[in-house]
């Protein structure tokens, strides 16, 4: 989810499909109901997202010559507020495994 960030159009063929694997990960690992319904909620923020980037791009951008209005933007938000959360779920889970492996020791 990372990589894909430095473009956020071609990334996004990275970022939703790595936004899938985790939420197929979390099902798998039956890490808790809540955080599977957070990472599912994830994933279709960063799908509708994604999807609204395409299909504008599709039909000449926003703004600039296009005659679409900068307000059509507002259509791609959930793909970066997604992403945030996402990165942020996995740093959080990241400094857990960190803690409890260290504590262990």
């Amino acid at each position: 989810m990372l990589v894909g960030a430095l473009d956020p159009l071609e990334g996004s063929l990275i970022i939703l499909p790595g936004s899938g694997v985790v939420t197929l990960g979390t099902f798998l690992s039956n890490s808790g109901r809540g955080l599977l319904i957070y990472w599912i909620w994830i994933f279709i923020l960063i799908a509708a997202g994604v999807g609204a980037m395409f299909v504008l791009s599709a039909f000449g951008g926003i703004g600039g010559r296009g005659g679409h209005s900068m307000w059509w933007g507002l259509l791609i938000v959930p793909y970066p507020v997604g992403w945030i959360m996402g990165i942020v779920s996995l740093l959080l889970r990241l400094i857990r495994t960190v803690r409890h492996r260290h504590a262990a020791a």
